[in-house]
């Protein structure tokens, strides 16, 4: 039955609208046609459709352009605050600050809550640029829990605002086991960083870069007794400034890897057998600190025997020359004989030569060119005896145009006749003050005649780029 009323071959017809509805629905129709606009013609004009503003998605982006003009406005009220508390904005132009005035302003809080003053922050404006979370907070809690004193906050960030910057664990951390190393004890800490802030600036970094085995190294059993070995031969500790210890390991990290008592100790012993002085020692390493890793015996033997044959030096005196210029080891033959004969051919005899060395070492290490200029000087212009030469050999190491010319111009012109030490072994500043005298005074003649030439070896070790004869290539250092 189902089948038959499914598969009917004449199914029932739809039903059809009845008379109101097809009445409505006319009605309608004729409504719609009446409202709608007159169908151009063939030849009228087509008038474009009204498009409809579409409202402004919720999900749409600013454009670059809008997004620079909001960034330049935010950043134009900044430097306005920051120019409202003294502070010049070109100085934090190139960089990245807090998008807004009110970040801006609890960090200016913050530091004057630590002691700070305007003067302070126009001195040192990056300090504003530091995150209070991400750097002020987790250092203030470091020096805090070290023992630094909540007073003394204001005068080390004066001294070394620079700390503001500095990570906790990459730059501060290592400095304090660092400074344990040098033989700070933990209870000293915040005192000697309170009075010397500019030891969190050690750069500890390159120290590990240029020697990671430091980071092996234990602090009781290595670094420790060899800093305190250098202590005892003389080398401060904790000079005004800082360690001169600590200098050393800075710009030679490596030290600390020679054995201290099959190396160091021995070779302190080995500078004392051929003559060095004990108090002489410290001067010796702080000049040429590699000499504690050298194979040092084989070496002074050698040369002990050149400046003896070559130069007349004694070995009482070898002791003297290594004590004015431990590079002197390191002296090849050629380069002695070059300087040798160059000052025996300016007409000083073998014996003077001697003696000038003894006095000078460097003179075996300038460059030719500048002692010929010096010499050529010297004898045309300055028209002096040789025999000041030998007194004060030191003029060869002194800057023709720099110093040399202008002081003697100087001099020449005030009528004063003086010695060479008197002319040259003074700073700037005190020998402008000499020209104000009207007379030379004999006492202050002869102190300066009698000036220690160590002063001199001090001043010319940051000047290595007139030497040029060092023969270092074959040093071999026991590690």
């Amino acid at each position: 039955m189902m089948k038959s009323l499914l598969f009917s071959a004449h199914p029932t017809p739809p039903l059809l609208p009845g008379p109101h509805l097809r009445r409505l629905i006319r009605l309608c129709a004729s409504s719609a046609f009446a409202s709608a606009p007159p169908r151009a013609g063939r030849g009228s004009p087509r008038t474009a459709p009204s498009r409809r503003p579409c409202p402004r998605s919720l999900y749409a982006r600013p454009s670059l352009l809008e997004m620079e003009r909001e960034r330049a406005a935010r950043r134009a009220d900044v430097d306005a605050f920051l120019a409202s508390l003294g502070v010049d904005p070109g100085e934090l132009a190139g960089l990245e600050l807090p998008v807004t005035v009110d970040i801006m302003r609890e960090r200016a809080e913050f530091l004057a809550s630590l002691g700070l003053i305007r003067e302070d922050l126009a001195a040192y404006p990056l300090a504003l640029g530091c995150s209070m979370r991400k750097n002020m907070v987790p250092v203030l809690d470091y020096l805090g829990k070290l023992g630094v004193r909540h007073d003394a906050l204001p005068d080390l960030l004066r001294r070394y605002p620079q700390v503001l910057h500095a990570s906790v664990v990459v730059d501060l951390a290592p400095i304090v086991k660092y400074l344990q190393g040098m033989g700070v004890r933990s209870v000293d800490i915040p005192r000697v960083l309170e009075r010397y802030p500019e030891l969190l600036g050690r750069q500890i970094g390159s120290i590990i870069t240029c020697f990671p085995e430091v980071l092996g190294m234990r602090v009781g059993k290595i670094i420790k007794p060899f800093v305190e070995y250098l202590e005892g031969i003389g080398i401060q500790k904790l000079s005004i400034a800082y360690s001169n210890i600590a200098r050393i390991i800075e710009k030679k990290p490596y030290v600390l890897g020679f054995g201290l008592e099959d190396k160091v100790k021995s070779n302190i012993e080995v500078l004392m057998e051929f003559g060095v002085r004990k108090e002489a020692l410290a001067s010796i390493v702080m000049q040429y600190p590699d000499i504690l890793g050298l194979e040092l015996r084989d070496k002074l033997v050698a040369q002990q025997s050149l400046f003896e044959s070559i130069i007349l030096v004694s070995r009482d005196d070898f002791g003297r020359v290594i004590e004015r210029m431990p590079q002197a080891i390191n002296l090849g033959r050629t380069a002695v004989l070059k300087h040798v004969n160059f000052l025996t051919a300016c007409g000083f005899m073998l014996s003077q030569v001697s003696k000038m060395v003894v006095a000078c070492p460097q003179l075996l290490a300038l460059n030719m060119d500048i002692m010929r200029m010096n010499f050529e000087y010297f004898k045309n212009e300055m028209e002096r005896d040789l025999e000041e030469l030998v007194e004060f050999p030191a003029f060869f190491t002194y800057g023709l145009e720099s110093t040399v010319r202008p002081r003697h111009e100087m001099v020449s012109r005030k009528g004063f006749t003086c010695s060479l030490a008197w002319l040259l072994n003074c700073p700037d500043a005190r020998f402008d003050e000499r020209m104000k005298y009207d007379t030379i005074g004999v006492q202050e003649m002869e102190a300066e005649e009698s000036s220690d030439m160590n002063a001199l070896a001090e001043e010319v070790e940051n000047e290595e780029e007139e030497y040029s004869d060092y023969d270092d290539s074959d040093d071999e250092f026991v590690r």
